[in-house]
Order: C-alpha cells, then structure tokens, then sequence
C-alpha cells in the first residue's frame, strides 16, 4: 500500500513540476504564449469545427450565391451558396490531419534512421546519408507532386509524399546530434554501467538529442500544410467538395478580379495564421522539453 501511495506522489510531483515549467516557458516569452494559444484555438476548430460552424459546409443555396461578407454569412458565401467562414473552420480538421501525421512518421522515421546511422557510423551512415541525398537532389514540393500524380490522388498518398520529403530533415539532425554525443561522458559512465547499445541510444543519447528537433517539428508542420495546401491548389491533392484551404483559395482566385475578394482571402488569412502560429511555436516546444531549462 505504501508502494503505490509513494508511486503516486512521484507522479502527482512530476506533473506539477511539468506544469510549473509550463507556465515558466509561457512567462518567460510572451510570443511562445501567444503561439500556445493560437495552436489551442486551432486544435479547438479541428476538433469540434463541425459543432461550432452555423452553417452545413457542403449545403449549396443558389439564392444566396457570392454573397459579401455580413452578419449571416461572417466571410461571405462562395459560387455555390455555401458558407465560407463554416467551410474554413472545418477544412482545419483536414489540413491539420495531413500535416500532423505526416510530420509523426517523418519524425520517428526519420529520427530513428539518423540515430542509428550517427550511432554505429559505417555503412548504416553511409546508406542512410545517400538516400538522403537523393531525396534532397529533387525540388522537394516537385518531388511531392510527382509521388502524388504516380501513386494516385488520395490523403494518403498526400501524407506519404509529404512524410517522404521531409525525411531528410529529421535523418540528417538526428545523426549529427547523436555522432555529437555518442562519446559523452555519461553514456561512457552508462555503458562501462553495462547498458546495451539500444537502451543508452534510447534513454541517454535520443533525449538530449530533442531540443533541436522540436524547432524542426515545429517548422515541419507549417511546411506541411503549406504543401497539402499547395497541392490541393494545382489539382492534385484533396477533391473537391471536401472543404480545404488550397482548393478554396483555387477557387477563389477565380473571382478576385470580379470583385468576390473574401472566396481567396478567408482560406488564405487562415492558411497564413496557422503558418505563422507553428513557426513561433517550434521555441517555446524546444524550451519543453530541454532538460536545461527546467527548473
């Protein structure tokens, strides 16, 4: 009984160490606050966008077609009558879908190639370092498009060919930060401890090797969702009716010369914020989970 009362003290104590530390980072800079809270109201929208919008996303109403903006229709409506503002907010769903998982699997990937390759060295580095290479020898969204137009116009293939070229990124910080480390005095004192390779490269050498990664999934997400979008833009992403930022901006572009500015400008200001607010959160990620900087 005593067991599990202490179990559970160490637990209640990490969290709330956790939970100090949290609320140091976001006093410590304001911008990473900002960015904590504009990455809440955009998990919000995903989430619950369904729930939340006024209007049916898909519902056509040919009466009320390319409608300004007003107190009915907060962002105007599009050719088809439906509401632009209830379609930007559930297309976050979709776009946040691709980007996160995307940017999930480049990272363990990715992360895990590099750790390997930087750990051991030899031919592992010198395999994962060319087909690296490779990957990088291409314009990487040109690379994106001909995965997508030779695999099919699917979300899957979207996220794959996303995950595929931002690969490099993760392989290539990974096995520099552990090659940096694998002679460290502590995972010296870990393996003369007789720690197998697997369990210092997991538990010594791959935690202290985060920091850095977090701005780079940070940054990731944003890309991620700027090439969904951009995909989606020139015909081979999402289809339409599916509500997505690149395909309204697409669609949009058409009307900005008759006057209907609010069809690009609405999934366009959208795009941008959730750009903007993942570039200033990759700081605030990396001060997380620094070990340095708890306190």
């Amino acid at each position: 009984m005593s067991t599990l009362t202490s179990e559970g003290n160490a637990q209640e104590g990490t969290l709330r160490r956790f939970v100090r530390h949290l609320l140091y980072v976001m006093t410590d800079n304001p911008v990473t606050a900002v960015a904590f809270a504009l990455f809440v109201l955009i998990v919000i929208a995903a989430l619950f966008g369904p729930w939340l919008v006024p209007y049916n996303p898909l519902a056509t109403d040919s009466s009320s077609t390319l409608q300004a903006p007003s107190w009915q229709h907060w962002f105007g409506t599009d050719h088809l009558g439906r509401d632009v503002f209830s379609r930007v907010v559930v297309a976050t769903r979709l776009d946040l879908m691709i980007a996160v998982t995307a940017v999930v699997i480049a990272f363990v990937v990715g992360s895990m190639l590099g750790a390997i390759a930087g750990f051991y060295g030899g031919w592992m580095d010198r395999i994962t370092g060319r087909l690296m290479d490779t990957i990088m020898a291409f314009p990487l969204f040109v690379l994106a498009m001909g995965i997508v137009a030779a695999a099919g116009n699917t979300i899957e293939n979207i996220i794959y060919a996303t995950a595929i070229i931002n690969l490099p990124f993760y392989a290539r910080m990974a096995r520099t930060e552990v090659a940096v480390r694998r002679q460290a005095g502590y995972v010296q004192a870990a393996r003369l401890s007789g720690n197998r390779d697997w369990r210092i490269l997991a538990f010594q050498i791959f935690p202290n090797s985060l920091p850095p990664m977090m701005v780079q999934i940070s940054l990731n997400m944003g890309w991620a969702i700027l090439n969904a979008a951009g995909l989606s833009f020139i015909g081979l992403g999402v289809s339409p009716p599916t509500p997505e930022w690149g395909i309204m901006v697409a669609e949009g572009a058409n009307y900005i010369v008759s006057g209907q500015w609010w069809l690009a400008v609405f999934p366009g200001l959208a795009l941008m914020l959730a750009v903007f607010t993942f570039n200033l959160l990759g700081d605030g990620l990396r001060d997380l989970v620094d070990p340095l900087r708890r306190t």
